[in-house]
């Protein structure tokens, strides 16, 4: 993690800064929007699509959203520069976006591909373009990078609390109608001229901190929840105009290569054209790819093959310094990978677990045997019940909360149904009736938060022990992550050891469990990247970086495979889940052997530490320099 900057020093930032932060900001919103309710979308929504089926979909999409930015940067370079190129990407994405709200099976693979496509393009380049903003010598760089790190984790905490909350409530379509708003809302952000760009930041920083206290008016929960980052969302607004009124983002930067350097000759509105076409013309193959996911796979696992022995090859005819630092490169790289692996459970198995097993309602009371209630909110207490002769399901409780919102819009007098509850089964005496539900979307905002209220301490804390000689190595910063990686899953393993007779558990054991993987991504993840590059021999930098960035996406694929291990059907029927007290422990037990491997692949690399140290042949100051 790299070092921040005074306050004071914040104003002599580059002013195109804090533009790219909220254009970041907005397509990260619009990317984890849609990423909270996927799951979600797949099992519960018109699909209705089995635990195993959501998984694998949802595997293949974020394999291949992890894959594509390595073509993106490379069409950057040689064709449209980056400024086209986040154009483009930012209206394949807004149209993915849009399509997700075409509820047919085509709609939704064609929207997949083409936030796959979207994101291609998009990722890698607005991170090269805050790095073109610096002279290559500059202090502040790093600090730089921070901004903006902290810009993309307000856009993914904002999207939960927006997105997430009301396509759960009010419907699928509206969230991602959000999403496709907040993209599009980037996009003309980065193209309007500084005047307007400035008055966009404000009046959409207002709009949606006024959208996320309106459609939270009846939920004072959710209402307290949204509160903080709305205020964020807003403070940010207010210094990034503050600093837009010293300019924006200089003309000379991510123009298109010109001809000599370029794969196609022609101006820039006609290389725009034939890109676009061309990755149109791919959209109906990955969407391909990600119906029949094991073809994802396939795809995938050959490029891994030819990545990795085109390395080998690399170190056979390489000195044996670059030899030995690409060994470490490659070590590390699995020990990433495995992190990732695990880690994403968040968005497949962690999320499903959240939305049936983790106790959500707050301030609910004992229902009374044998009583009827009248215009009862159908809530998570409700899961695997059966009341009235009707076995309440996930998507049931869903479609009741919404039909729920909308009589009562209509008629805030009427009654909406009636319940009661018997004595014939002796877990009704354990629902709760009233109270508040969080939506287990929102808890995908715990991550990104974490980042926010943390990274700036891990930040400080490497450059004190730095200061003091005691700066971990990156190898062994990594093994700290698996290991608070590991803990965190074993909180999970014993909250579900812990869960009451309705196989239920408190969320407070979730937060704890996002806390301690958060603070293991901080410890990994910004380590990675900086190592890479400083390790790589020049000839062989972009292909040892496409591998690392091979190894995510295929991370996201293995991960799709551990989740499937908590698939909830076990033969239940398409659509049907075993009730919580059922499921429980089948999640308990694979989150506790996730846990203990991550542990394990930690203290490995902790005994790995000397020799990968030795073998990276830096002085010590850069070993602690490639952990920060």
């Amino acid at each position: 993690m790299s070092t921040t900057a005074s306050p004071g020093a914040i104003e002599r930032h580059p002013p195109g800064l804090f533009l790219l932060f909220f254009v970041e900001m907005w397509e990260r919103f619009s990317f984890y929007g849609m990423r909270a309710l996927l799951i979600f979308y797949l099992t519960k929504g018109f699909l209705k699509a089995t635990d195993d089926s959501a998984y694998a979909i949802y595997g293949a999409y974020t394999a291949l959203v992890y894959a594509t930015p390595f073509i993106g940067g490379i069409l950057a370079d040689r064709l449209l520069g980056t400024r086209l190129s986040i154009i483009l990407g930012g209206l394949l994405m807004a149209a993915g976006h849009l399509v997700m709200t075409v509820e047919t099976t085509v709609g939704l693979y064609t929207a997949l591909a083409l936030l796959i496509c979207g994101n291609g393009f998009f990722k890698p380049n607005i991170s090269t373009m805050v790095g073109a903003l610096y002279p290559a010598a500059s202090a502040r760089r790093d600090a730089g990078f921070t901004i903006f790190y902290i810009g993309i984790n307000l856009g993914a905490g904002l999207a939960p609390l927006v997105c997430g909350y009301i396509g759960e409530t009010y419907g699928w379509h509206y969230g991602f109608g959000l999403a496709t708003i907040g993209m599009l809302v980037g996009l003309a952000t980065f193209v309007a001229p500084s005047a307007l760009s400035t008055a966009l930041i404000i009046a959409t920083a207002v709009g949606a901190t006024a959208v996320m206290f309106i459609s939270t008016k009846d939920d004072m929960l959710q209402m307290g929840l949204n509160a903080p980052v709305a205020i964020a969302l807003v403070i940010a607004a207010i210094v990034a105009a503050m600093n837009l009124s010293r300019g924006g983002i200089p003309k000379d930067i991510g123009r298109p290569p010109p001809d000599d350097r370029s794969l196609l000759k022609g101006s820039s509105t006609f290389r725009f054209g034939v890109v676009a076409v061309a990755t149109l013309a791919c959209v109906p193959l990955i969407a391909l790819l990600i119906s029949r996911n094991e073809m994802a796979g396939y795809v995938l696992t050959t490029f891994g093959v030819v990545s990795l022995a085109y390395l080998i090859f690399g170190m056979v005819t390489s000195t044996k310094v670059e030899r030995e630092r690409l060994i470490v490169v490659l070590v590390l790289t699995f020990f990433s990978m495995l992190f990732w692996a695990i880690f994403e459970q968040a968005g497949s198995s962690v999320n499903n677990f959240t939305d049936r097993n983790v106790d959500r309602v707050v301030g609910d009371a004992p229902a009374d045997i044998g009583k009827e209630y009248k215009n009862v909110e159908i809530t998570q207490e409700f899961y695997g019940q059966t009341i009235d002769g009707k076995r309440w399901e996930l998507a049931d409780i869903a479609d009741a909360q919404k039909a729920r919102l909308e009589a009562i819009k209509e008629d805030p007098n009427t009654t909406v149904g009636t319940i009661t509850f018997t004595a014939n089964d002796s877990k009704h005496a354990l629902i709760g009736v009233g109270g508040g539900e969080l939506k287990a979307s929102v808890f995908q905002a715990v991550n990104p938060i974490c980042i926010m209220l943390f990274g700036l301490i891990f930040s400080q804390l490497w450059v004190f022990l730095g200061r003091a000689g005691k700066d971990p190595s990156a190898p062994f910063k990594f093994g700290l992550g698996l290991v608070q990686l590991g803990i965190g899953f074993g909180v999970l393993w014993w909250a579900a050891k812990s869960a009451d007779s309705m196989g239920m558990v408190a969320m407070q054991f979730l937060i704890l469990s996002y806390v301690l993987q958060t603070t293991g991504e901080l410890c990994l993840s910004p380590v990675g990247l900086s190592l890479v590059t400083k390790l790589s021999p020049t000839r062989m930098a972009s292909a040892v970086m496409g591998t690392w960035f091979l190894a995510t996406a295929f991370s996201q694929y293995l991960a799709s495979f551990i989740a499937r291990l908590t698939g909830g059907e076990h033969g239940a029927g398409e659509g049907t889940v075993p009730p919580p007290w059922e499921t429980v422990n089948t999640y308990g037990e694979v989150f506790g052997q996730l846990g203990i491997v991550a542990v394990a692949a930690g203290f490995l690399l902790f005994v790995l530490t000397p020799f990968l140290n030795k073998w990276m042949h830096l002085d010590p100051k850069e070993l602690a320099a490639g952990g920060h």
